[in-house]
Parts: structure tokens; sequence; C-alpha cells
């Protein structure tokens, strides 16, 4: 189960695909911004707008550890 350039994900889901995620927060809190999201783990609320919060998937990347030539 993986995801797609563009899905977009709240907090408390879990991240199915490894990669960079634009993160966008209310627009009266900050602007947006690009973050690594590892598959397995679970999205955050943000500690200003709360669970307003949205991650969209950039770039997918395979992690490091999960890497055939790396495990």
């Amino acid at each position: 189960m993986s995801a797609n350039v563009g899905d977009e994900f709240s907090p408390g889901k879990k991240c199915k695909q490894s990669g960079i995620y634009r993160v966008v927060h209310d627009e009266n809190h900050t602007q947006k911004h690009e973050v690594t999201c590892v598959n397995g783990e679970t999205f955050p609320p943000c500690r200003n707008c709360g669970s307003g919060v949205r991650f969209v998937l950039v770039r997918a990347a395979i992690h490091l550890a999960k890497h055939k030539l790396f495990k």
C-alpha cells in the first residue's frame, strides 16, 4: 500500500509512502513548507493550528533502511 504524488493526509493517519511532503497549515498561522515523512509513522498535528494541517506528497522516496542494497 503506497501513496501517489498529490495525495493528501491529515494528522493521525499513517504515512503510506516515505518521501518529501508539503505541509499546508492554517493560512493565518504560517506558510507552506516541506518535510520528510517515513512510511509507517503517524502524521502529527501542528502545535499551533492542530488538526487543520495537511500533508501532501511531493516526491516519493525509498527509506535507506528499506533499500535492497542497504538491507
